[in-house]
């Protein structure tokens, strides 16, 4: 099924700052431990328990609290965490009030008197070590620059949104698309099941020529046992012939060599011993296979061809006209008419199915509905984009409240680190020390004026940024979150199943989320992961055998008679019968294969001649020389011209030979058999034609049938898993909960109050520290002094 690709990932790498999200993950953990349960039997109860935590939230503090302790429990870690932030909120500027009011009638630290101690170095040292130290945890380590890259971090991925979510707008529209473009592709296959039927219909509708033959057929082994006759008979006068002429001219070979080894020119000492060589060789020219004593097969031959006098191939010929005599029959008749009929009404039902279909109008108004979305989309992008600018200033104005203070704690460390002189008593401190004092105070009264408002907005982030983490982000990563959504009478008290109550109006229907979800994360057809067949069910509408019914009856009335014919007559069994018997199984199979197994002559005689040639190398040149080669070029035209011809007849001769035994070995039971075929063929023909031919209508109709279950099959495992995939879907889930919501805003939410939360704890040891060692750094009005 022809299918687009889909442009969208839907993944998200947040790149280095996942660090950081992993840290706040781990600290969410801390605080809220408890995971959502697992298992069948639990979630029902995760629907109670989320149930009673909307309720938690929405319903005043009353009675209400008694029935929703499940949700406190699970809640505790928040409620605890949101607990000492309110605390924090109240009483830090009620400290910091009554901290002024305090300092303003000369304690806690506001009388400008500063008593000598021995250990004042020491003290201050430390002071201004840990001030620096909370100071640097405020800026770097949780503080100012973890809550300053996660309002950065944010303000990115929403200016990186648009090409997104235009992305799945994308896939969105090819899915719809591309949905009815698969749906002709089916129905135009069926055009290619509908011909293969009719080019069966037409060609050879049911091979009945092929079921006769097979009952009656004709053995191939008189004609191959002649044929093999035959050829032992011609090999056999050919090896006789050619061997008697080949024994001469070698007996010739032989005595024109000694005539030459005789010659004077042996006698040399050169060349004796190599003549001598050649002379006790002489020998091996003779011929090897003697094919003069085996006995004849013009007997069995003669048998043979009084049994080929009757015409068997009558037989096969009156099989043609009986086939051929059925086959009018056939097309005389309704048969054709009516498989034709059901053909094009399966074609024009599966039309029709596909035309009344609401698909092209639900995907019509899925494509209008779209299509307003993404110009809503579009429109309203850019006010998402200015409405961020204002958060991200809302933050960064929030950074910023936290660097002012940091400014004037490192500001005042440095100028009193700076300007601080060791010998100057406390009344004599100079300018630089004492502005470095009044910065560190200045940093303590913007702590208290700016800490609680900061704590409030860390408040806030951390109960909505942490419940959507622990109850949207990490269900939805683990889909125990479409478990709570699949809890039964959920949703919907009166509905077992909200899905399939919403799609179809009936929520018995097994329909969940989660294996929607599961099955579009597969890329599944939707027919599949929606259980489209409780609304149209294709399986009903390609259900051939509701047409083939009447076709089927019609078979069942169907008489042909055939009982004048005559297959095989008593005269036509008595020759085979003769065949049976015609002495083949006589021949001396052993003698004929002991003669085929020599070879024609003693020795190679290409062989000798080359060694003969290489002797006569070796002799001095001369006369004797030069006859030698002569002989053995004379004997090389021998085995070319007489050997070769005779090795191709000896090979002929071992192939009839074998066939004829192998033959001989199963004439009688095959001439047996064909006789008893033939006479359960003249008794079917006689009494139970039209049975058969019902028979192999019905095999023709199983054809037709067989192809148009592979059909229905095909269609069936498309639409799972090809047609209208539903991948797209479960991207926009994906993007929509996963990034959009998960990745983009709620890590980057918990990020910035987890920073600023962090800065906003370390605020309280650095007033302490800041309003200890501006002691060491202001100029006091008075002084300890003592008298010597």
């Amino acid at each position: 099924v022809p299918a687009k690709t889909y442009d969208t990932g839907a993944y998200h790498e947040p790149g280095p700052i996942g660090i950081l999200f992993k840290i706040v993950h781990a600290f969410l953990y801390l605080v809220q431990p408890n995971s959502f349960p697992q298992g069948k039997k639990k979630k029902k109860k995760i629907g109670i328990m989320l149930a009673r935590i909307r309720d938690f939230f929405l319903v005043p503090f009353s009675q209400e609290v008694i029935v929703n302790m499940p949700a406190i429990y699970y809640e505790i870690g928040f409620i605890v965490s949101a607990a000492l932030g309110l605390l924090f909120i109240l009483l830090l500027p009620l400290v910091g009030l009554c901290f002024c009011m305090c300092r303003c009638c000369d304690n806690c630290g506001g009388e400008m008197h500063q008593r000598q101690k021995k250990n004042a170095d020491c003290q201050r040292s430390c002071f201004a070590t840990f001030l620096f130290v909370a100071s640097f945890i405020i800026r770097q380590v949780v503080g100012v620059l973890c809550a300053y890259a996660a309002n950065q971090h944010l303000t990115n991925q929403v200016r990186g949104a648009k090409k997104l979510l235009n992305s799945n707008f994308k896939d969105l529209k090819i899915f719809l698309n591309d949905t009815p473009a698969q749906i002709d592709y089916l129905v135009r296959q069926y055009n290619t099941t509908k011909d293969k039927a009719l080019s069966d219909l037409n060609s050879k509708y049911f091979d009945l020529k092929g079921f006769f033959l097979k009952k009656l057929y004709i053995p191939a082994a008189i004609r191959d046992t002649k044929e093999a006759l035959e050829n032992v008979s011609v090999s056999v006068e050919v090896l006789q012939e050619g061997t008697e002429r080949l024994h001469a001219n070698l007996t010739d070979v032989k005595m024109h060599l000694s005539n030459t080894l005789n010659d004077s020119a042996c006698s040399a000492a050169q060349a004796a011993s190599t003549c001598n060589i050649i002379r006790n060789s002489l020998n091996q020219l003779n011929i090897n296979a003697n094919f003069s004593g085996l006995p004849g097969v013009s007997s069995q031959l003669a048998k043979i061809n009084d049994v080929l006098k009757i015409d068997l191939s009558s037989l096969v010929q009156k099989v043609h006209f009986l086939t051929g005599f059925i086959d009018s029959q056939y097309r005389q008749s309704n048969f054709f008419h009516n498989i034709k009929n059901v053909l094009e009404s399966v074609g024009s039902n599966i039309t029709t199915f596909t035309k009344t279909l609401p698909v092209q109008k639900i995907l019509a108004d899925l494509m209008i509905y779209l299509t307003q979305s993404e110009a809503y989309v579009q429109d309203y992008f850019p006010v998402v984009e200015q409405y961020d600018f204002y958060r991200w200033l809302g933050c960064l104005i929030l950074c910023c409240m936290v660097v002012l203070i940091l400014v004037f704690y490192y500001l005042g460390l440095l100028c009193g680190t700076c300007g601080y002189d060791k010998h100057a008593s406390p009344t004599t401190r100079g300018c630089i020390s004492n502005t470095g004092g009044n910065f560190l105070m200045a940093g303590v009264g913007f702590s208290f004026l700016f800490s609680w408002v900061l704590m409030i907005v860390v408040v806030l982030a951390f109960v909505a940024g942490g419940n959507v983490e622990k109850l949207v982000c990490e269900p939805f990563e683990e889909k125990t979150l479409f478990k709570v959504l699949d809890t039964p009478y959920l949703l919907n008290q009166h509905w077992k199943n909200y899905l399939s109550g919403i799609l179809f109006k009936n929520p018995n229907i097994n329909l969940t989320f989660e294996k929607v979800y599961s099955d579009c994360k597969e890329n599944k057809g939707i027919y599949t992961s929606l259980h489209l067949e409780n609304l149209f069910n294709i399986t009903e509408f390609l259900n051939i055998s509701m047409y083939t019914e009447d076709v089927a009856l019609k078979i069942e009335h169907i008489q042909i008679n055939l009982s004048k014919i005559i297959l095989l007559d008593e005269i036509g069994k008595e020759n085979l019968l003769n065949f049976s018997s015609s002495g083949i199984e006589g021949i001396n199979f052993a003698a004929y294969l002991t003669e085929i197994n020599k070879s024609v002559t003693k020795v190679d005689l290409l062989s000798f001649a080359n060694d003969l040639e290489a002797r006569a190398d070796q002799l001095p040149k001369g006369a004797l020389e030069n006859a030698l080669k002569g002989h053995a070029n004379n004997i090389r035209m021998i085995h070319n011209q007489q050997v070769v011809p005779l090795e191709q007849a000896m090979s002929t001769l071992n192939q009839s030979i074998r066939l004829l035994k192998r033959t001989s070995s199963e004439l009688a039971v095959k001439v047996k058999n064909v006789i008893s075929a033939v006479d359960a063929a003249q008794l079917l023909i006689n009494n139970n034609a039209s049975l058969v031919i019902v028979q192999e209508t019905k095999k023709y109709m199983g054809t037709i049938v067989g192809y148009f279950e592979q059909y229905i099959e095909w269609v069936k495992e498309s639409i799972a898993m090809e047609v209208a995939a539903c991948k797209p879907i479960a991207n926009v889930i994906d993007t929509a909960v996963d990034i959009f919501l998960c990745s983009y805003i709620t890590d980057s939410v918990n990020t910035f109050w987890f920073g600023l939360g962090g800065s906003s704890i370390f605020l309280i040891p650095a007033i302490i520290f800041a309003v200890k060692l501006s002691k060491y750094y202001r100029r006091m009005d008075t002084e300890d002094v003592y008298d010597e």
